[in-house]
């Protein structure tokens, strides 16, 4: 008997053998393990703080609020306008940039900062007392939902010419994704070119995207 494969056999047989080889690209929930878009929900742990890549379906089954051990991370992002913040007050923070990000921890009962670097987010050593009258003066940052939505802030061209300045309420995730692309772009002392024209085009995309609210509403 011949050992020959006949063409049209071996066709197939290739066809489906390049099929097993080849693996799904996609991500996947993380509780269900279908496969998920580009752009796909996250659920946040507030113990560990981590997040959790999910589908809709799975995502759906969780609230951004009360005593659950994962969260649904919001979508919204909010433009803040007429925000209240001295550089006295900035300085108090601890914060030794022009970036950071803060969250209300349910787990520590408190306020965290972190600030973004070629290492990851570093927490700030500030015992943020400053943090109560910051709120005082911008109403909006008593609606923050806790763990899983923070305030962004870019100070980077006002600490270059005392000048503008953006605040955002953001989902977590977005901080993560910023903390992320700072970690992998940095080059050097200095950043490089890229990792900066990238920092740009983040806020730009965050500017676009925002709803815009007064900080004293």
């Amino acid at each position: 008997m011949s050992s020959v494969m006949p063409e049209a056999q071996y066709g197939s047989f290739h066809a489906l053998r390049s099929l097993v080889r080849q693996r799904d690209p996609r991500e996947r929930c993380e509780l269900c393990g279908a496969g998920l878009r580009t752009e796909h929900q996250h659920l946040f742990e507030p113990v560990a703080r981590t997040l959790m890549c999910t589908c809709d379906a799975c995502a759906v089954l969780f609230h951004a609020h009360g005593e659950t051990r994962y969260k649904r991370v919001p979508r919204r992002i909010r433009g803040i306008r007429n925000f209240q913040l001295t550089d006295v007050q900035w300085d108090d923070l601890m914060i030794p940039i022009g970036m950071a990000f803060f969250l209300k921890s349910s787990v520590e009962e408190r306020v965290l900062a972190f600030y973004p670097g070629p290492a990851g987010a570093t927490e700030s050593t500030a015992s943020l007392t400053a943090w109560h009258q910051i709120v005082q003066q911008n109403h909006i940052l008593d609606r923050i939902e806790p763990d899983v939505e923070a305030l962004l802030a870019n100070r980077l061209e006002h600490s270059r010419t005392g000048e503008g300045g953006e605040y955002y309420l953001v989902p977590v995730d977005k901080c993560y994704q910023l903390v992320g692309l700072i970690r992998s772009q940095w080059r050097g002392l200095s950043g490089g070119t890229e990792v900066w024209k990238q920092i740009g085009a983040f806020f730009d995309e965050l500017k676009a995207r925002a709803s815009w609210e007064s900080a004293h509403a």
